[in-house]
């Protein structure tokens, strides 16, 4: 095997779609507009969506075992109540296709140190205590890749700080082609960032991220908040004492304000430039009620379906079992073939 990366031949398989969310928390708006919306999107433009919940990447980190299926199931009412319609995505939980942490191996011995040494999120999520960390923590991108590459997918909707991991996802790729001498046998995915608040800011920070780890919970507007609780959070978001600019380059050195606008455009589905043009001149205090409506009206919706679908698990559970066996029926062929190229034994 070669240390070296070079160009790989066209990928000619059919155009395909992934993406997942872990199954370690509530979800929130960032979830929502950065994801779930976009997910149904690419849906509705008819290609095949595969959309699992991260469960084996949530272990990386310690979760409650009593806990851990329930918040599977969250994801996927989350997913089910966004628009997605398992008759036309495969959505499954990832530690139910096996194959997953088959490829993941492999791909671990394709992978260079020098190249995981690199990755950015480590750095930030093992801190000072690098070992402490979990292994899992470590090869994460490794099984990112393998999640990815298992379906040969072609497309990734990914957020601004997945967009590193992807690239590894990428080099994975070409340098297993390359070393087999089976040019174009996986395709180099392209990421998908695209829409308005692909990065939706914490609403006491706009300088960080909107996460479910954050101590405050009115850092973000979780799926389940009630409209009094919604309105409350963004009444109550850190602004400055400015209106709203009449350009969109005013909001520059306002990351409160650019966040705010942000989540408005891609709640009411238009550009912050159609944003600044409504509302440019006028203060917060009539902007944030706005934005608290459009925030209501469109997560009400999602947020009933939610509880519906989690009183009722066994329809959850339903979804997920045929989403697994549907995945594994393209996963299983890929990663036989894998092991045949590698040389593994076969009766």
């Amino acid at each position: 095997m070669t240390d070296q990366t070079p160009a790989v031949a066209t990928y000619d398989g059919p155009r395909r779609i992934l993406s997942g969310i872990q199954a370690s928390g509530a979800l929130h708006l960032g979830n929502y507009l950065g994801a779930l919306k976009r997910f149904v999107e690419l849906q509705d433009q008819g290609a095949p969506v595969f959309v699992f919940v991260a469960d084996m990447h949530a272990i990386t980190v310690w979760q409650d075992p009593a806990k851990l299926a329930a918040q599977t199931r969250e994801i996927a009412a989350a997913y089910l109540a966004s628009g997605l319609d398992p008759a036309r995505s495969i959505i499954f939980p990832q530690s139910a296709v096996r194959a997953h942490a088959d490829l993941a191996w492999i791909f671990n011995c394709v992978a260079r140190l020098g190249w995981l040494d690199r990755m950015t999120q480590f750095k930030e999520k093992s801190g000072k205590h690098k070992e402490r960390a979990s292994v899992g923590l470590y090869t994460y991108p490794v099984l990112q890749a393998a999640d990815i590459l298992l379906y040969k997918a072609t497309e990734v909707p990914v957020g601004e700080d997945q967009k590193q991991h992807l690239e590894l996802t990428r080099d994975i790729a070409a340098k297993f082609n390359n070393d087999f001498g089976v040019p174009g046998f996986f395709p180099v995915p392209e990421p998908i960032i695209q829409g308005p608040a692909t990065r939706v800011m914490s609403l006491r920070d706009g300088a960080a991220k909107m996460s479910k780890s954050d101590p405050s919970d009115n850092s973000r507007i979780n799926l389940t908040d009630d409209a009094d609780t919604i309105a409350s959070k963004i009444k109550r978001a850190k602004t400055d004492p400015e209106p709203l600019p009449e350009t969109l380059d005013g909001l520059n050195d306002r990351p409160e304000a650019k966040n705010l606008v942000a989540i408005y455009a891609a709640l009411a589905g238009l550009t912050r430039e159609q944003v600044i043009a409504q509302f440019g001149g006028q203060g917060f205090g009539a902007f944030k009620p706005a934005l608290a409506d459009l925030a209501v009206s469109s997560l009400a919706p999602v947020t009933a379906e939610m509880r519906r679908l989690m009183d009722d698990p066994a329809e959850i559970d339903r979804v997920l079992k045929d989403g697994a066996e549907r995945a594994a029926a393209v996963a299983d062929p890929v990663v036989d073939e894998v092991k045949k190229i590698v040389g593994f034994w076969r009766a």
